[in-house]
């Protein structure tokens, strides 16, 4: 087996236990996961595939690729919760092939693109984000996918390269939308910077190096992304016209270029992913190796691969900075540029003499496994119950033994001399997986506790089965209609709707959030939810007293 089949078989090794961890440890979690699974439910049960909605309400969101492959596996396997929660997750694997593709087309000897996997894993955002149900590792794939097709274009400059172009596009669009071509067009664009600069390919010198005239390429990579938009819209025009007016507006206006200007949600200061991107890197980020490498990156200009890094990473987080609404997922489609350029950098080190590292402590990955240890040490003896009660509204612990596995798995990699580079970054990247699976079992009490909504789902499924109306007090994420199989949409209502609802429904039922039960009334049924319980009260209680489902 080569190395590069071994570091194929580590990466997707880690992977897959990290997603089967997650899948016996941890619930569907409110609000999104819950909801994007309520959204495939509706379409599903509706029969209605080409607009997808939510409690009864057009979803503009965001677009249908997510729920279509989530459709086709229950078409195969049944409805169920597993199927949907490989879908993200067999995306994100399929990332880390494709970077290594890619790497391979940036740098024909394919070092760093082999190492590029282990970088993304040794991130615990990645590892975390890897095991959840959204949309943007899906885009993190077609961005990859995507921007090979330019590597290629560039070398080859072939039609079926242009055609995955074309593609890649088209699954971005559909994935999530217009943001897809700020993770792409930069890059593209700017195709003629690093282009000329790029390694040949072995056996065709001419591959890579030549000079492409700007206007040329420019039209032809135009040409791939109008295509891209053309099949984007083959789904978005009938949807359009059969969502009616606002969805129309809404997936052409409102939900891509209206956010740019102006955030409905997650609105953050400019700089709130630079300040994130250090944290974001750990335990990768308190490597020094890491750090030393950085003192190659004025010679790596020269390169037209590490050019290519620069030209997707910057574009993109200026990008996305300028977009007001902002959350740390929404960096994941740039991830794979920065792991590649570390993974180049890392590997110019390793070339150095001495392979990359002082003598001596240089072959420990010591800072990264002390600090990892003592976090495992802290779950293990000295979490503040008053801190986990604040966060999750539970006074249940931690299962804290498995500290123990955290700080000995940071302990073995700080105390264990390795000889190469590569050999470093895979401890590096099995630290951090092990960390991310043995929180994930930490949290496994916390997590059922506060953040399982399916028995209480269940029960609601029972009382619509049976024919009582059913009320959501204050705005409806999705929570319920998967997870207890709901049919029909639950009535909205606030403050001002509570009393006539009631008077109209005598055998209704209103779900409503609070601090704390009333005492002076009982729930039909009752669960735990963050720092909240969930309450779900017959009409003839609250038309006695109005204030149990109002706001605290």
């Amino acid at each position: 087996m080569t190395e590069g089949h071994r570091q194929a078989v580590l990466w997707s090794g880690l992977s897959v236990f990290l997603v089967v961890v997650a899948l016996f440890t941890r619930p569907l979690l409110p609000v999104g996961e819950t909801r994007y699974l309520s959204v495939a439910w509706e379409m599903w049960s509706g029969g209605n595939f080409l607009v997808p909605h939510l409690n009864g309400e057009a979803y503009s969101h965001k677009p249908p690729l997510l729920f279509w492959l989530i459709h086709a596996g229950w078409a195969v396997f049944g409805v169920g919760e597993w199927w949907p929660r490989l879908v993200s997750p067999a995306f994100a694997l399929a990332t880390l092939f494709v970077t290594a593709c890619l790497g391979r087309l940036l740098w024909p000897d394919g070092r760093a693109g082999r190492a590029a996997p282990l970088v993304l894993l040794a991130s615990a955002f990645w590892a975390v984000t890897t095991t959840l149900t959204m949309f943007d590792m899906m885009l993190a794939f077609a961005t990859v996918i995507t921007l090979a097709g330019v590597v290629r274009a560039w070398r080859f400059g072939r039609p079926l390269d242009w055609t995955l172009v074309a593609f890649g596009i088209a699954a971005g669009i559909l994935t999530k939308g217009p943001v897809m071509l700020v993770h792409v067009l930069p890059v593209g664009l700017l195709a003629p910077v690093w282009g000329p600069c790029l390694a040949p390919e072995p056996g065709n010198p001419n591959s890579g190096v030549a000079r492409r005239s700007a206007i040329a390429w420019s039209l032809r990579f135009g040409a791939a992304v109008g295509a891209g938009l053309a099949l984007a819209l083959v789904w978005a025009i009938p949807a359009g016209i059969a969502g009616g007016k606002a969805y129309s507006d809404a997936i052409f206006w409102s939900q891509s270029a209206g956010r740019m200007l102006e955030s409905f949600a997650h609105e953050r200061s400019w700089w709130w992913y630079v300040a994130g991107l250090v944290p974001l890197l750990l335990p990768l980020a308190l490597w020094p190796d890491a750090w030393r490498s950085l003192r190659h990156a004025p010679r790596a200009m020269a390169d037209g691969g590490f050019r290519f890094c620069l030209s997707w990473f910057v574009p993109t987080l200026i990008g996305l900075s300028f977009i007001s609404g902002k959350q740390f997922h929404y960096l994941l489609p740039a991830m794979p540029a920065l792991a590649l350029g570390i993974a180049f950098l890392l590997e110019t080190q390793a070339a150095r003499p001495d392979g990359g590292a002082a003598a001596g402590s240089g072959r420990y990955l010591g800072m990264p496994g002390a600090i990892v240890a003592a976090i495992g040490v802290a779950v293990l003896f000295a979490i503040p119950q008053s801190v986990l009660t604040k966060v999750s509204g539970t006074t249940l612990p931690v299962a804290n033994a498995w500290g123990a596995v955290i700080a000995a798995a940071g302990i073995a990699v700080a105390a264990v001399p390795l000889q190469t580079m590569a050999g470093r970054l895979a401890a590096l990247a099995a630290l951090s997986v092990v960390t991310v699976a043995a929180a994930h079992a930490a949290a496994m009490p916390v997590l059922r506790e506060s953040f399982n909504l399916e028995p209480l789902a269940q029960r609601l499924e029972t009382w619509e089965s049976a024919g009582r109306p059913l009320a959501h007090y204050g705005k409806y994420h999705g929570q319920f209609h998967f997870l207890g199989r709901l049919r029909r949409p639950f009535a909205i209502i606030g403050d001002q709707e509570v009393a006539r609802w009631v008077a109209d429904n005598p055998n209704g039922l209103i779900i409503s959030y609070n601090d704390r039960t009333p005492p002076q009334a009982a729930p039909a049924a009752s669960q735990n939810y963050r720092r909240k319980i969930i309450g779900v009260w017959d009409a003839a209680a609250v038309r006695a007293d109005l204030s149990i489902v109002q706001r605290p």
